[in-house]
């Protein structure tokens, strides 16, 4: 009933007042799209269906569509939508798509751009580049074979690139004879995967590309399916709330001087809100002034949004020039030379530690060197690619379509947010400095994370440690015992909280002094700015790991009740301690008796998608391989895991 009253009013608009029709469809939505997934998955023909079944093909490319059929068709001899996308003559030749090919085409309620992008190993490169701009993803998976390490692969970079809705289109449902539970076995593989990235909307729809069941018409053929179709779902996805309308940043591109009274600065607003009164800051001088007009494409007006093309004056002379940012003063991003990125490498020539690069941010081009190559992504886990049992040393190359994460160094400060909360100021490119060839594309992330024996410099200038005229061994006669970190790790209600209660109360009984550093007492207070995600995470771990060394320094035995759930986070954490004073102790505890026991019913919530990145269910927990003590809770009473970890701390001599 809704589409028939609006092809009425359309037509009545038409008829009445085609000035106002004209306009409707000048100002209608626009969303850009890609299509990925693996090589004869279907994304050239799922377009080419789309365009067909929509009447955007004009009468002479249909005749040329189907002659080209009948030579590199792969419908035997009927019409190939395939073609109409794939137009390189290799492509033909190989049935492959190799270049992403874009295309525009718009409907009564939408307008779009289509980028089909490769689905080779060997043009990840080309993939991300069509996925840099886009607001959907669309993963294509053949029924047959469900997902595989492309689909992986794919996922993950759109994960990486920010595009946060995602339409899987399971293709060739009629080459499995349209079966259900193929279908839903595809849908529990996917979304046990993609659990882990940073996706707020995930679709599933069932299609047949090539007979073009569900694509722009219902299919009889998939009576047991009562979702949209999948123009219909790209029709109606909502974006509007996708953009960054909180922080504003508008990087300068170009210092406007028409005449001697008029000096405007002109960019592209990259996110956020600016209004006539404003006051923000120049970057990088902090030099603040407020915002007295503001010119749009129409002439002046009172404010203006993100993507908005604009030009500004400011109320006092203030020294602004191109390369510069114009910021709130009370929402400042990130000042400075150096950070860590998500780099995708494009070239043959590979990237190596401690070559020197042109990166290319914003309008700024400045001399750099790339310090480090941290890891690089295993696309068949997803997970880093190095031996997690060991301290990873870092790697030295990245090929060309691998992703790792690396640590850059300027030659000059720049003003940068992180890529998954502003696109425009946290992306870049990298630059060959002797051919001037686009080497690489860069996703800036949160913060630069510590690697053991590679400490960063603080970040405080002019500071030097302070010696004391009392050693470690003076305080810790007076107490009678040895400085040392008990590091409880396990599933959350694997009993960590329990046993340190109880382990304290032990020792204090005993007389040894000692403190319990919890998780949750911790981010009530010293890490309350954190969150859960990786990084946070790890930085989490990095705090309490610098408290528990100057505890044990004083001589006090510290008890650390945390789940630290990746292996490198912990050997950061023994790094910092010191070998000698860490003691890692695995509460081994099987999910399934957690999940029993769940006090705070943290699992119920993390199955029902509640709660995000919650470790066991959608984020990976990394077992101890050589803890110095396990404890099975299945097999011991709390009282008697206290007493284990009593009788090692008298066994290594902490305690008398």
């Amino acid at each position: 009933m809704h589409e028939a009253s609006y092809k009425v009013q359309e037509e009545e608009l038409i008829r009445t007042d085609i000035a106002a029709y004209l306009k409707r469809h000048e100002t209608k939505d626009l969303l850009r799209l890609l299509t990925c997934g693996s090589v004869d998955d279907g994304k050239s023909t799922l377009i080419g269906r789309l365009l067909y079944d929509c009447h955007m093909i004009y009468e002479d490319q249909l005749e040329k569509v189907a002659k080209d059929s009948k030579v590199y068709g792969t419908t035997d001899d009927d019409f190939d939508p395939a073609l109409l996308t794939d137009g390189l003559k290799a492509e033909r030749e190989q049935g492959i798509t190799i270049d992403v090919a874009y295309r525009y085409f718009s409907t009564d309620k939408r307008k779009f751009i289509i980028a089909d992008c490769p689905g080779h190993e060997q043009y990840t490169r080309n993939m991300a580049t069509g996925a840099s701009t886009c607001n959907l993803a669309v993963i294509l998976i053949d029924a047959r074979y469900g997902v595989i390490t492309q689909t992986r692969r794919h996922s993950f970079i759109c994960s990486l690139l920010g595009i946060k809705h995602v339409v899987v289109a399971v293709n060739k449902m009629d080459l499995v004879d349209w079966s259900e539970e193929k279908y839903e076995q595809i849908m529990r593989d996917y979304n046990e995967f993609v659990a882990r990235l940073n996706f707020s909307d995930i679709h599933f729809i069932p299609i047949s590309a090539l007979r073009g069941d569900n694509v722009v018409q219902q299919s009889s053929n998939l009576p047991w399916y009562d979702g949209p179709t999948f123009l219909h779902h790209l029709e109606s996805l909502n974006i509007s709330t996708d953009r960054n309308l909180i922080d504003m940043r508008l990087p300068i591109q170009y210092v406007l001087r028409p005449n001697l009274d008029f000096r405007g600065f002109s960019g592209t607003l990259a996110s956020g809100v600016v209004r006539v009164g404003d006051e923000v800051t120049s970057l990088p001088s902090r030099r603040a002034s407020r915002i007295k007009a503001i010119y749009g494409a129409d002439g002046e007006v009172g404010e203006a949004f993100s993507p908005m093309a604009i030009t500004v004056t400011l109320e006092d002379e203030i020294d602004v020039s191109r390369g510069n940012m114009l910021v709130p003063v009370n929402n400042i991003p990130h000042i400075g030379n150096e950070f860590e990125a998500m780099v995708v490498w494009m070239h043959q020539d590979a990237a190596r530690s401690g070559k020197r690069y042109l990166v290319k941010h914003g309008s700024s081009m400045i001399p750099g060197v790339l310090t480090d190559i941290r890891y690089k992504i295993d696309f068949n886990t997803m997970h880093r690619d190095r031996n997690v049992d060991e301290v990873p040393e870092s790697s030295e190359s990245l090929e060309l379509n691998e992703i790792g994460r690396c640590h850059f160094t300027l030659h000059r400060s720049i003003v940068f947010d992180a890529y998954d909360r502003n696109r425009a100021t946290g992306s870049f490119v990298i630059i060959d400095r002797i051919s001037n060839v686009t080497v690489g594309a860069g996703m800036i992330v949160d913060r630069i994370v510590s690697r053991p024996g590679h400490k960063r410099s603080p970040v405080s200038q002019n500071i030097v440690r302070s010696a004391s005229l009392v050693s470690a061994a003076d305080r810790q006669a007076i107490l009678g015992q040895k400085g040392a970190t008990v590091w409880l790790t396990g599933l959350s209600a694997s009993g960590k909280s329990t046993i340190a209660n109880l382990l304290e109360k032990e020792l204090i009984a005993q007389g040894q002094l000692c403190y319990i550093l919890d998780g949750d007492n911790v981010r009530h207070g010293l890490n309350r700015d954190l969150g859960f995600s990786m990084e946070d995470r790890k930085e989490n771990i990095r705090r309490i790991a610098e408290v528990a060394a100057l505890m044990n320094d004083s001589g006090v035995i510290v008890i650390t009740s945390f789940i630290s759930p990746y292996r490198f986070d912990r050997q950061t954490a023994r790094d910092v301690i010191g070998d000698e004073s860490f003691i890692e102790v695995f509460v081994d505890t099987s999910i399934e008796v957690c999940e029993q026991r769940d006090p705070k019913g943290l699992y119920k919530k993390a199955r029902s998608g509640e709660i995000q990145q919650f470790t066991g269910i959608s984020d990976a927990y990394e077992p101890p391989k050589n803890a110095e003590i396990t404890l099975p809770t299945e097999e011991l009473t709390p009282d008697e895991e206290a007493n284990v970890i009593i009788s090692d701390l008298r066994a290594r001599g902490i305690i008398s």
